[in-house]
């Protein structure tokens, strides 16, 4: 663990990252952009304080395993993919091109992703058995899952959080994308979630809970999880908002469907470059 955090150059990973994606998206005519904007700054500090990685290999042994579950997000892991140097930035310009690796859900074929999603509710099995492996095998890599809210409606995501408690998986952690959006509506509309925290603390898991747009509340919260000596599986419910960074996508279920026009690309980045 790092003994000092540069919050100043997590902050401009994260504005890069949601750069990449804002640009991706356009390119492609694509889609999902809120979600993708709402993880952006979780996944710069995981990457930047707690996953354990190495770009010019990605496939080391001792790397610890990130699972992004909500694989309609892509954007937001290929633009961190390029900024760590996984893949070379001009590869971003190929995102949902016929025949490019970039595809419009995460897929395992772009260095530095460990599986593809995009079916919802199976990534946090997956992470379970991986990180059942590490016990079993005696390896001390650890597992990490970005979930979104919406995605808790599956059954599958339930099986697994009951299972980890049991298996005393204190290797495995999961952070809730809490954006409260979407597909088609407010999450808690569609099918009640609340109350979460109550409900995966029940079962057995340590949780904290903070602003997932908060760098500093983010890097705290994700660090007593990590350094809990608790033998329990870790879960940190992240509020946060979907489309943040460009005020007029914020908490819009539109931009779970829409590609900004040109007009809008540039309201979008006149935003973003300006903070």
């Amino acid at each position: 663990m790092k003994k000092s955090v540069d919050f100043k150059k997590i902050k401009d990973l994260a504005k890069k990252i949601r750069i990449d994606a804002l640009e991706m998206v356009y390119r492609a005519k694509a889609s999902h952009l809120g979600s993708a904007l709402s993880s952006v700054d979780i996944i710069a500090v995981l990457y930047s304080c707690f996953i354990k990685h190495d770009p010019t290999n990605p496939l080391l042994k001792s790397r610890d395993r990130f699972l992004i579950s909500k694989g309609h997000a892509c954007t937001c892991m290929y633009g961190a993919l390029a900024e760590l140097g996984f893949i070379d930035k001009n590869e971003l310009a190929s995102y949902g091109s016929d025949g490019g690796r970039l595809m419009s859900h995460v897929s395992h074929k772009v260095p530095g992703v460990e599986f593809s999603t995009g079916s919802l509710g199976h990534a946090l099995p997956i992470a379970l058995g991986l990180s059942l492996a590490a016990k079993k095998k005696k390896k001390s890599w650890q597992t990490f899952v970005l979930l979104s809210d919406g995605e808790l409606n599956e059954g599958s995501n339930w099986e697994a959080f009951l299972m980890a408690p049991q298996l005393k998986l204190d290797n495995l952690f999961v952070v809730v994308d809490y954006n409260k959006i979407q597909a088609f509506g407010k999450t808690n509309e569609v099918i009640k979630l609340e109350p979460l925290k109550k409900k995966f603390t029940s079962f057995g898991w340590e949780l904290r809970e903070c602003n997932g747009h908060n760098l500093k509340d983010i890097y705290s919260k994700m660090n007593r999880l990590v350094n809990s000596r608790r033998t329990r599986p870790k879960i940190l419910l992240a509020h946060t908002i979907k489309g943040k960074g460009v005020s007029f996508m914020e908490d819009s279920l539109d931009w779970h469907y829409k590609s900004p026009n040109e007009e809008q690309l540039k309201r979008a980045l006149s935003e973003l470059e300006g903070k």
